[in-house]
């Protein structure tokens, strides 16, 4: 009796896994004048939980409340695959980031052994009110090099984990030389669409002079993935390590980044003009694809004559313009 009128009253009626119970019971509770509306439901036989969220949405709209869309990837939590050799630092870094009683919990096992995370590990940090879901993985070898088993099977899950994250973080070691398996790791992950950041570990065994040169071996090294951003870290020392979560902020939002058609046709107008792009230079209209990650379209006379090289001068020019630090970028050439 002493309740606010104005504030409506759902009773939900827990357990009722009995369909024929519920006609039994439901006089006894409408007799206690507690509502109207009175909605048997049952967790396990997933009965009325629909009728629930229905009830709870037409109550909200009598109050003016208004249902709005907002597109999934803004609450998104971001998946983050760390991945690398074996021993360069993966769960040393994931445990940096882990508050002290995260670490005391389920600290990821860290030895000198190489190899030693042998499975995926999910582990949730919370940084700055976000959240950010890491996959930590075993590291990767090259099949010849794999005897054991469980290590055959840790290689099948680091690449299983690179298909099913947004951003891939790629871990080097400063002390040793770029390998062909992590060029093939970073051109997978391009080639997948996903995210890149280059992690480079153990900086704090390199002098400021050996840091200069492996940032240019590295922009050497890996050139057909130059829009990745390059972040040198130490997890011993920490140095570094809380950059990578404005970059993966960054990275995230340009995965999903849309530029407005009328914005395109200008930059595109702009950056073909006196260029010798043959029948680029003739198509009037290009437009972005709603696909992750960024897609544009090119609507071309003959789309057999566009050149690779033509389309590489287009990203460089348009990352100029609009950065998508950290994402790759797609080309679609369509006849019209």
């Amino acid at each position: 009796k002493n309740r606010k009128k104005h504030v409506p009253i759902i009773v939900a009626l827990t357990k009722c896994d009995s369909p024929e119970k519920i006609d039994e019971i439901l006089p006894t509770y409408f007799e206690l004048g507690i509502s109207d509306n009175i909605l048997p439901c049952s967790s396990i036989q997933r009965i009325g939980l629909e009728e629930i969220e229905e009830a709870i949405e037409q109550e909200l709209e009598k109050m003016h409340f208004k249902k709005i869309q907002v597109p999934s990837s803004k609450f998104q939590v971001p998946k983050i695959a760390v991945i690398g050799k074996p021993n360069v630092g993966k769960s040393s870094i994931v445990n940096a980031f882990m508050s002290e009683g995260q670490r005391e919990k389920s600290a990821l096992l860290v030895s000198d052994v190489p190899g030693t995370t042998r499975d995926s590990t999910d582990t949730i940090i919370t940084y700055h009110g976000d959240e950010y879901k890491f996959i930590d993985t075993a590291g990767i070898k090259r099949r010849k090099q794999t005897k054991k088993d469980i290590e055959t099977f840790a290689y099948f899950r680091s690449i299983r984990s690179l298909e099913e994250c947004d951003i891939c973080v790629l871990v080097l070691d400063a002390t040793e030389p770029i390998s062909k398996q992590e060029k093939r790791i970073s051109g997978l992950a391009t080639s997948e669409g996903k995210g890149l950041i280059i992690l480079v570990n153990k900086i704090d065994l390199a002098s400021a002079e050996d840091k200069k040169e492996m940032r240019l071996a590295l922009e050497y090294e890996l050139a057909f993935c130059k829009f990745a951003p390059i972040i040198f870290c130490s997890a011993e020392t920490r140095e570094g390590l809380q950059k990578i979560f404005e970059q993966i902020s960054v990275v995230q939002k340009n995965l999903h980044r849309r530029i407005a058609t009328k914005e395109l046709l200008r930059w595109y107008s702009n950056a073909t003009a006196n260029q010798p792009m043959a029948v680029l230079s003739k198509s009037k209209h290009i437009t972005q694809a709603e696909e992750i990650p960024p897609t544009f379209v090119l609507f071309v006379k003959n789309p057999k004559k566009v050149q690779v090289s033509q389309l590489r001068y287009l990203e460089n020019n348009i990352r100029k313009m609009f950065s998508f630090e950290g994402a790759p970028i797609r080309w679609v050439t369509k006849s019209g």
